[in-house]
């Protein structure tokens, strides 16, 4: 591939001054999205706001400040975008934003830009809607001073401005004359009633490139000089360099360097050479001696003893309703649980990696990015610049389920800190193996949970004790301020402290020790153990009572109604309660996560030599408007597969301190044929979008253990449950 550049937008915006008409130079290319691999606009250029742009060939390129990775955040952006300017689809095309926290901000936030926690759409709703109707109302303007007849006569649709009186013109025909009036300090967004775009299907805007390569991810980027960086990692967390021969590294062919570097977050030797492979085998070759002192040296058997021991003490307290202890003294019977979660990697299927250029004053990046500001600042501070001085290019990322949102900028910083040692001569293109990635990334930390219920004579539950043992994700982050308060890490109770049975007695406490195994948040982040251990036992307590796991439920759930409404679509729509073949069984869970609320019922098989399949899922879904139903189906047969994966077969485990899964090998992922059938049904709602790509996820291994149950009678309190 030849060289990839990228025009900074911040340049573009200060060369053009703003809201003007303006050329792109030949040659500048499109950050990422799909479309034209080229200039990303012919001609001249309407751009009325940060997020639109209209070219003189009528295509309307919608600057997406949100990344790409596979959940159909430029589809979604692009559909509001559309909307409410009345485009024609076909002429759509995205490009990512790049890092500019005061006009890409994401709204929830605060002033930062980034992408997670399914805020996406959330957050982006009614801006990317105003977007596009002011660049409507400015169209709408041009025509009616061009043709002098009142703005109110003109209709606008699929891209064509028209009058009664037969005068037409498509957008780009009017893009010179609208790029010189005053922006609308108001517009007026669309009846829901009259979407044409939102609520559809159409087509994702990235299908396309991504099926015939044109798509650009980061291993796409080739620059003037580009070396590969591979790193020897330390094999211990908290290990360094003690020293290093790169005699027999610098004897294999293609390899031009060997350096040490270090970053407040990592240390490792890289071998950059003229390709991947030159750079691999270069690092296989180093001999690298470790100084372990302050290395962890603790093993899964050793941490879960200590989780176990602190399960049984009292912790912080991050909810109490009503007066647990008493009503557990005056209850008839109390029926407790524990259950235990491994660590887990993220397993995309783009491993992590980066390129960076530096200069003078200046360091460029190219990569999926998902935390533009943190990024900028941790650069910044690294290389000793300015945050505005980091200039950051949005690519396509191929999976990251919270991987790439590291919150330390762990392989980001480690592409800085390699160019800034090989002398800032050269661009470096750092490439993580899966096996660095498995064994040396962030995991999604290890629990131990402890539950107990106390139930009346008649079987109801008038007590509930949620005790929650497992490292904080926030702490030692910039986010720990925001998120963590009292002690409590809201991501490491989420779903258990804002449980929504009707339970008068309820009360979560949290221990978080201090480990040095470095975790981060995973797909769904709380909800993924939350879930699993509040709607497990609460099967348990149906079967202990006698009672329809459906009816227990519902009869909680008199106060949360959206919960209600999918838990009851869900079990509708499966046929629950009649009957299946002998040796086949359904089970339930429902659970609320970024405010989506999601019921899916599993029906699961047992084998006659041994072990289980998973044949079909129903999955109801309230996310709000369902902005493409399309991807919110998508994205929900996604969770759950991506969470099956987990339940049935994600562990790391330690030995020593040292990781002991390295690939697919041994770290397994569900495989194509072990997917289920799924069906998802959309709760038709009025109210604003919610997230999409996490809450599908913490569901699936919760209602499949049920079904697991309901055949054996005895309950799955050990993920994964291949193993259990």
């Amino acid at each position: 591939m030849n060289t990839i550049e990228n025009v900074s937008r911040r340049d573009f915006l200060n060369a053009a001054g703003g809201l003007t008409l303006a050329l792109f130079l030949p040659g500048a290319q499109a950050q990422s999205g799909p479309g034209k691999t080229g200039a990303l606009a012919a001609g001249a250029v309407f751009e009325p706001n940060a997020f639109v742009r209209i070219g003189t060939d009528s295509t309307v390129t919608v600057i997406a400040k949100h990344l790409e990775m596979g959940q159909g955040t430029y589809t979604g952006l692009a559909t509001l975008v559309a909307e409410e300017l009345d485009a024609d689809w076909a002429q759509v095309r995205v490009v990512g934003a790049p890092a500019d926290a005061k006009r890409y901000n994401n709204l929830f936030w605060g002033p930062a830009q980034g992408t997670g926690g399914s805020t996406a759409i959330a957050n982006s709703y009614e801006q990317l809607r105003r977007a596009g109707a002011t660049a409507r109302a400015m169209l709408v303007a041009a025509a009616a001073e061009r043709w002098r007849v009142p703005a109110s006569e003109i209709r606008v649709a699929q891209g064509v401005v028209s009058h009664q009186s037969g005068k037409r013109a498509k957008f780009g025909e009017l893009a010179a004359a609208a790029a010189k009036l005053p922006v609308p300090a108001e517009v007026k967004l669309k009846d829901p009633k009259d979407f044409v775009l939102i609520g559809r299907n159409v087509a994702r805007v990235d299908a396309r490139e991504k099926s015939n390569g044109r798509a650009i991810f980061t291993q796409d980027v080739r620059l003037p000089g580009l070396l590969t960086a591979v790193v020897a990692h330390p094999p211990r967390f908290g290990s360094k360099v003690k020293s290093f021969d790169a005699a027999k590294a610098k004897a294999v062919k293609g390899v031009v360097d060997v350096v040490a570097f270090s970053t407040p977050v990592t240390n490792g030797v890289a071998v950059l050479a003229q390709d991947f492979w030159s750079a691999k085998k270069g690092r296989d070759a180093l001999v690298v001696e470790w100084d372990d002192s302050a290395a962890f040296k603790l093993g899964t058997a050793e941490i879960l003893a200590e989780y176990r021991r602190l399960a049984e003490q009292p912790g912080m307290v991050a909810r109490n309703d009503g007066d647990a202890a008493a009503a557990f003294a005056g209850a008839a019977r109390t029926i407790e649980a524990a259950y235990e979660f491994p660590y887990l990697a993220h397993a995309t299927m783009e491993p992590m990696n980066c390129v960076v250029r530096l200069s003078a004053d200046r360091c460029e990046v190219w990569n999926g990015e998902q935390l533009q500001t943190g990024d900028q600042y941790a650069l910044a501070a690294l290389l000793g610049i300015k945050p505005e001085q980091v200039h950051l290019n949005m690519l396509y990322a191929g999976g990251s389920f919270g991987r790439r949102a590291c919150a330390k900028s762990d392989y980001v910083l480690e592409a800085a800190a390699i160019a800034k040692a090989a002398g800032g001569r050269t661009p470096v293109k750092l490439v993580w193996t899966r096996e660095e990635d498995t064994k040396g990334g962030f995991y999604r930390p290890l629990y131990v949970h402890t539950l107990k219920a106390g139930l009346d004579s008649a079987g109801n539950i008038v007590a509930w004790q949620h005790r929650i043992v497992g490292q904080s994700i926030l702490a030692g982050t910039a986010f720990e301020k925001m998120l963590v308060k009292d002690g409590i890490d809201k991501t490491s109770v989420e779903g258990a402290s804002t449980l929504p049975y009707e339970i008068p007695n309820l009360r979560v406490e949290l221990h978080s020790p201090k480990m040095g195994v470095p975790v981060l948040w995973w797909r769904s982040v709380g909800s993924t153990h939350t879930a699993y251990s509040t709607e497990c036992f609460l099967d348990d307590i149906a079967r202990a009572t006698g009672k329809d796991p459906v009816d227990l439920r519902r009869g909680l759930l008199g106060k949360h109604p959206r919960h209600k409404a999918v838990l009851e679509l869900a079990a509708q729509k499966a046929g629950w309660g009649k009957p299946l073949a002998a040796g086949r069984a359904r089970g339930i869970a429902v659970h609320e996560s970024f405010n989506s609320y999601v019921a899916q019922v599993a029906e699961v098989t047992l084998k006659p030599g041994g072990g289980f399949t998973v044949d079909r899922v129903v999955c109801a879904v309230d996310c709000g408007v369902a902005v493409n139903p399309n991807i919110v189906a998508m994205q929900m047969e996604s969770g759950i597969g991506y969470g099956l994966s987990a339940a049935l077969y994600g562990r790391i485990t330690l030995k020593d301190g040292v990781v002991e899964q390295s690939n697919f090998n041994d770290y397994q992922v569900l495989r194509i044929g072990e997917m289920p059938q799924v069906e998802v049904h959309i709760v038709p709602s009025n109210e604003k979008p919610t997230g999409v790509g996490e809450p599908g996820t913490p569901v699936i291994a919760p209602a499949v253990a049920n079904a697991l149950a309901a055949l054996t009678g005895k309950p799955y309190r050990t993920l994964p449950l291949a193993s259990a």
